[in-house]
């Protein structure tokens, strides 16, 4: 299971590539489906939808699988989704810059999302 959830990312990311990535910019507002939480919510985000947000990169990217299994391209750090709250001096200090979490399956990218929007953050994209 692991290893076909890693390559249908990989997959979507290689297939926009050679597309061009078609489909051109998504409006800010457009982008996910808000995903309410204790405290707030985050923002789930489909493959497509990271690939337009990289072509104007304003934002880390953050890796929170474990064990550690490798980056996807333009990714700026990795961090346990377990421990993100022992992490925070690698994230922006300002709790309402954008920050997209990822990992192999979305359950611990989803967690980590979770803590950090009970922590004060207001734009976390998973």
């Amino acid at each position: 299971m692991r290893i076909i959830a890693i390559t249908i990312v990989v997959l979507g990311f290689a297939f926009l590539a050679a597309c061009g990535g078609q489909g051109g910019q998504v409006a800010e507002n457009e982008i996910g489906e808000e995903i309410s939480v204790a405290g707030g919510s985050y923002t789930d985000i489909s493959v497509s939808e990271l690939q337009a947000m990289l072509e104007s990169k304003d934002f880390p990217l953050i890796n929170v699988h474990i064990p550690f299994e490798g980056d996807l391209p333009d990714t700026d750090g990795s961090i346990p989704f377990d421990q993100i709250e022992n992490y925070l001096d690698q994230l922006p200090e300002d709790k309402d810059a954008k920050l997209v979490l990822y990992c192999r399956s979305d359950r611990m990218s989803g967690i980590a999302a979770e803590t950090l929007v009970g922590l004060g953050y207001t734009n976390v994209y998973n």
